[in-house]
């Protein structure tokens, strides 16, 4: 819960002018708070840099004060919409069923759903890292259909890593990841093929080894993303990891 009108608009232009003299191909986004999307809208339009939203509700509409539908969201050009975050799972209860039925409602208003799933530390050190991730990925691949699952994106996002400063190693990130994809390919092999982000306190001094993990994606960017230096950083890092594979 950060930004404001000024901050928001020195952060977007210099994201936008970066990524624009990036190669093609690399492709980001930047999810804000719902009352700064027509500013997004309005600031990104035109660029490479896609926009979007930090949750979503679980219902289309109706009397849900405070609620914002995926489709009000989809009507500010939003391409994106994070759902089950760490922190959202973990304020506000929000139930693995419940992460389900948003992304569902995102499918439904033409949004990626940005999936995150994470263990807590606790979880971690009992060896519970795979029986609660796959749980959580579980549960919402359950609800949709082959078409639908092959249109979102699964964010891994450790709950100790978040906000700590502290990060999974490459080799512990591309672990999980790893067994994410087999989770993922359950469901179908053609599921194993969207993309696997990793979210927990990715930083430029760590992202180029990140995303150089077999089934590490790219990042879902937390306290960084609020630097433009450090933000572009990490896309230079993801766009050298593409040259190389190309």
């Amino acid at each position: 819960m950060f930004g404001r009108l000024a901050q928001n608009a020195s952060l977007m232009k210099a994201v936008a002018q970066g990524v624009d003299a990036l190669p093609e191909g690399l492709l980001v986004g930047l999810c804000v708070p719902c009352p700064y999307l027509s500013q997004a809208q309005s600031l990104l339009g035109g660029s490479r840099v896609a926009w979007g939203v930090q949750d979503v509700s679980a219902f289309t509409e109706g009397a849900y004060t405070g609620e914002v539908a995926a489709d009000m969201a989809a009507d500010f050009g939003a391409r994106f919409a994070i759902v089950g975050h760490s922190e959202r799972r973990a304020y506000h209860r929000e139930s693995a069923e419940l992460v389900a039925a948003k992304t569902q409602r995102a499918l439904e208003a033409g949004l990626i759903p940005i999936v995150c799933v994470g263990e807590t530390l606790e979880q971690r050190d009992a060896g519970e890292t795979e029986r609660v991730v796959g749980t959580q990925i579980d549960e919402v691949l359950a609800k949709l259909s082959l078409e639908a699952a092959l249109r979102i994106v699964v964010a891994y996002e450790p709950v100790w890593a978040i906000g700590t400063g502290k990060s999974a190693t490459a080799a512990q990130a591309q672990q999980v990841h790893a067994f994410l994809r087999g989770r993922l390919a359950a469901k179908d092999a053609a599921v194993a093929d969207v993309h696997v982000l990793y979210g927990g306190s990715v930083k430029p001094g760590n992202a180029e080894e990140l995303f150089r993990q077999p089934d590490i994606d790219g990042g879902l960017i937390g306290g960084a993303s609020l630097n433009d230096k450090d933000f572009l950083a990490i896309c230079h890092a993801a766009q050298a990891v593409m040259a190389d594979a190309a």
